[in-house]
């Protein structure tokens, strides 16, 4: 356990301390071998995100409200049970949770300014289109008289 205690970076020099981190282990679902029914590989990462006070006041807003339909009382889950080792759907959880936290507290992209159809592309779309409606009414049967 000695290397998963360093540093959960989100992102710059903000991290998630060790200390915050709640975990939980049960019997996986997934693949496993001799000893699936004896060992408790599948993984479950609790942070409170609403009373850390590891994050910046902006960033912890804007986490709350991106991730409000996936928090339970304040608290963010992610769960790992694709590998066959604790170790590692220990690192799987801890990868998960700071990239959702990563994403959550991305700032907001800047608004779309919706940009104008240049004049001149217009005006040629819209004689290609009368030019093959043109050829299309010439093959008609009606006038071939």
């Amino acid at each position: 356990m000695d290397g998963m205690s360093g540093p959960h970076v989100i992102r710059g020099s903000v991290s998630l301390p060790e200390a915050e981190l709640v975990w939980r282990f049960s019997r996986s679902s997934g693949p496993g071998g001799q000893h699936v029914n004896t060992t408790d590989t599948a993984v479950e990462l609790r942070f409170d995100l609403a009373r850390t006070e590891a994050l910046p006041e902006v960033w912890k807003r804007r986490a709350l409200e991106w991730l409000a339909g996936r928090l339970t009382d304040g608290v963010v889950t992610v769960r790992a049970s694709e590998r066959r080792s604790q170790w590692r759907n220990r690192e799987a959880a801890t990868v998960r949770l700071t990239a959702l936290l990563a994403e959550a507290t991305a700032p907001p992209p800047k608004p779309r300014r919706p940009t104008r159809i240049p004049r001149g592309i217009n005006e040629r779309r819209l004689r290609q289109k009368k030019q093959r409606s043109e050829t299309k009414r010439g093959r008609s049967p009606k006038n071939w008289d």
